[in-house]
């Protein structure tokens, strides 16, 4: 066998086991087989294989696609890291296979917590990001203090009996509306949050003070491209929230 048929082999053998399902395969592998092969590849490159959560790499291009709307649109969205508390304990303590299982739980724990149309990443190590689009600064708070009881609520069996529970501390920023950034600039600004929720005592939130930023009525026009209807109604402060999860 050639060393390109060992390689498409050794792709399908990969997602196969993933769970990805493929074309029968032949030889030469269609077109088909191979665009899904492709398609399969790109998809586990964005995925976490501990938790099956999006990556750091899928995250960066969600956040920056938050950021960007939030530029154009004016609507806001909360980043939120998430940290666990003394997990290096849990694996010193428990051992490594615990601690995997305490992440699986807490990446469940994470998704049960936000709604569908929210991001849970796995960014690496013990630390997650959730991206909330469609947010009112009056209900980042909410929401944040909402995913931290979650977590802190959270049990994980053990193998000799019991059960372990963990915390997290969380740091949060909203997009600035109007205003061009970058993802690393976002997570930065939540990051010092974490580090100030980690300070104060951890298993706490803390959430960095809205941003205002002012732009004119004109400009605002300009980036929503002339759509008079979503400029009057942020303009009146009357943009639809976003649903309760209460």
């Amino acid at each position: 066998m050639s060393p390109q048929g060992l390689q498409l082999d050794h792709a399908r053998a990969l997602l196969r086991q993933e769970g990805i399902a493929l074309p029968a395969a032949e030889t030469p592998p269609s077109l088909q087989e191979l665009q899904a092969i492709i398609d399969g590849l790109c998809l586990l490159s964005e995925r976490d294989p501990l938790t099956g959560l999006p990556n750091r790499r899928a995250f960066e291009a969600r956040a920056q696609q938050e950021l960007d709307r939030a530029c154009r649109t004016g609507e806001m969205a909360l980043l939120l890291v998430v940290d666990l508390d003394h997990f290096k304990a849990i694996n010193d303590q428990q051992g490594h296979a615990v601690g995997d299982a305490v992440l699986k739980e807490v990446a469940r724990t994470l998704q049960r917590s936000v709604r569908p149309m929210d991001t849970v990443a796995r960014l690496g190590g013990e630390e997650f990001a959730v991206l909330l689009p469609h947010v009112v600064p009056a209900r980042a708070g909410k929401l944040a203090e909402r995913v931290r009881l979650a977590v802190a609520e959270a049990r994980v069996p053990l193998p000799q009996g019991g059960q372990l529970g963990v915390t997290a501390s969380l740091g949060g920023a909203l997009a600035a509306p109007w205003v061009r950034s970058t993802w690393q600039h976002w997570l930065e600004r939540a990051d010092r949050q974490l580090y100030a929720a980690k300070n104060a005592g951890r298993n706490r939130v803390c959430l960095e003070p809205v941003p205002h930023t002012e732009v004119s009525a004109e400009e605002k026009r300009w980036l929503l491209g002339g759509a008079e209807l979503g400029v009057d109604r942020i303009i009146a402060g009357t943009a639809e929230a976003e649903p309760d999860l209460t």
